[in-house]
């Protein structure tokens, strides 16, 4: 199989799991403090994979110059578009951790809710499709932390949309889109980018990077702290230590 076509279906695995997080919120009562543990957990996982997977990668092939760009990049991008779409209504795209959010929250446009998914999971694709050698395979450690923040997501939005009186096919067929682009994302991210020099991989991939970093900061950890409290560092650290042990073993 042709590395490019493989680093796609890793990808559309990887963004299968909001549909999986949409099935829940959809299906089944899942208390908001489960939610919050899981988003605790996730919010480790990146920690570690950005920090042994991705930077320390960049930094090797690219040098620390584009590498610190890069990482300073994607966190202010992600921080101008996370502003820029909680004043159109996706603020709350993550607040799965939160208490249960007013009608009017979760009548937020669903155009928004989207894009901030997207926001979220192109990066992350891009990523994981770059971390998909030429002999095949993929990096484990990126698509678990992939596969574990996406379920979150997915799950507090798609409850949202059904208490804002959302169909089930609306809602799934919205997650069902952003899986299948976060799959291309991946695609074309091992297909256009295999031919770079590896100052420009770097910088692609720290920018990823920095935007994760910023992601779990400013929104995976503090909601989780909703509900999990004393506990979210503790939490946050066995999926941190999870993941390195993932890695090592790989």
């Amino acid at each position: 199989m042709a590395v490019w076509l493989e680093a796609g279906l890793w990808g559309l695995l990887a963004g299968s799991a909001l549909l999986l997080g949409a099935a829940a919120g959809w299906w089944l009562p899942v208390p908001a403090a489960v939610v919050a543990w899981v988003m605790a957990f996730g919010a480790g996982v990146l920690v570690s994979a950005l920090a042994f997977e991705l930077v320390d990668e960049a930094e090797r092939s690219g040098g620390l110059f584009a590498t610190s760009l890069g990482f300073l990049l994607g966190a202010c991008a992600y921080v101008a578009a996370n502003e820029l779409l909680s004043r159109r209504g996706a603020r709350h795209r993550k607040r799965s951790a939160r208490v249960q959010p007013s009608e009017d929250e979760a009548k937020g446009s669903g155009v928004a809710i989207a894009i901030g998914a997207l926001l979220d999971g192109i990066p992350e694709s891009v990523v994981l499709g770059l971390s998909v050698p030429s002999g095949g395979g993929v990096g484990v450690t990126v698509l678990a932390a992939v596969f574990i923040s996406n379920v979150p997501e997915g799950l507090s939005s798609s409850a949202g949309m059904k208490r804002a009186g959302r169909p089930a096919s609306y809602v799934f067929g919205v997650w069902a889109g952003i899986a299948v682009v976060c799959g291309v994302a991946a695609l074309l991210g091992r297909l256009l980018l295999d031919e770079v020099p590896p100052a420009t991989v770097a910088v692609i991939t720290a920018v990823a990077a920095g935007g994760i970093l910023a992601m779990v900061a400013d929104t995976m950890i503090p909601e989780a702290f909703q509900r999990t409290h004393v506990l979210t560092g503790l939490i946050t650290t066995v999926g941190f230590l999870s993941s390195f042990i993932l890695q090592r073993w790989g």
